[in-house]
């Protein structure tokens, strides 16, 4: 009997029974924090509730779990136009011809060779891409316009692939030596994860779907760029205008908006 009571005599020993104890509640406080107030906290409707929450702790695929709610859809329409190097948006015969009558009725605001000075763009020699885009963008809702869409809603795809070859026809502003270029349009901005204006709208190269930029007037690129920071334009793809804008200081965008109206010093 005394050899037992010696051989489990350190259970009664009290640093012992404290480091048990301790690593007991450590283990408890941590099961509690990890697999159920920290997934609970989560904003994902997968992660709901007890089960889930430990589910989600313990790395359990989402597609293994069924969804609390129905996915959350936006209200506002985005851009259906899906812009590929296949996208054949050459001039057919006699598109330029065809898109020039129907471009009549946009020279009062955009000019009769595409070029005006006010709070409106500038169309002469822009990428077709760009121009079938906006007008596709336009008609659809995506971009909103009280004047541009009842002048688009019963054009047909034919007749934006003609007004886009007629204003690509069209002489457009030189290019602006990059020289001269603010930071933000030659190298961007890398810590914000911010890449030169230069490397989709021209200047070093162009992104299908990119407008030109040169020759459009300060106000005009201003209003678009505090647009896409407060998401109220909404028609990039992949929202890459929008994250770009809203990282950019009112300098940057008042840098970038001289350089490319030729007001740069």
């Amino acid at each position: 009997m005394n050899g037992q009571r010696s051989r489990f005599a350190f259970v009664r020993d009290r640093w012992f029974a404290a480091s048990v104890g301790g690593t007991f509640a450590v283990f408890v406080f941590s099961f509690v924090v990890g697999f159920i107030w920290l997934p609970s906290a989560q904003s994902d409707n997968l992660f709901k509730g007890l089960w889930n929450a430990m589910c989600g702790a313990a790395g359990v695929p989402k597609g293994w779990l069924i969804p609390a709610a129905p996915p959350v859809t936006s209200t506002q329409p985005t851009s259906a136009v899906v812009l590929t190097p296949d996208l054949d948006l050459r001039a057919a015969y006699g598109a330029v011809g065809r898109g020039g009558t129907l471009a009549l009725k946009c020279t009062m605001c955009h000019g009769t060779r595409g070029v005006t000075s006010a709070e409106i763009p500038s169309l002469a020699g822009e990428q077709a891409s760009s121009v079938y885009k906006q007008l596709k963008d336009f008609q659809s809702g995506a971009r909103t316009s009280a004047v541009m869409r009842p002048l688009v809603l019963d054009l047909s795809d034919q007749d934006f692939r003609d007004l886009a070859a007629f204003y690509a026809s069209l002489p457009r502003a030189p290019a602006q030596d990059l020289g001269s270029a603010p930071d933000i349009v030659a190298v961007g901005a890398p810590m914000r994860n911010i890449a030169p204006c230069g490397s989709c709208h021209g200047a070093m190269t162009s992104k299908i779907g990119a407008p030109w930029l040169d020759g459009q007037s300060v106000v005009y690129l201003q209003t678009q760029l505090a647009a896409f920071a407060h998401a109220q334009r909404r028609n990039d793809i992949n929202g890459q205008m929008r994250n770009v804008a809203k990282n950019l200081t009112d300098k940057e965008m008042h840098d970038a908006a001289e350089y490319y109206a030729g007001k740069a010093r």
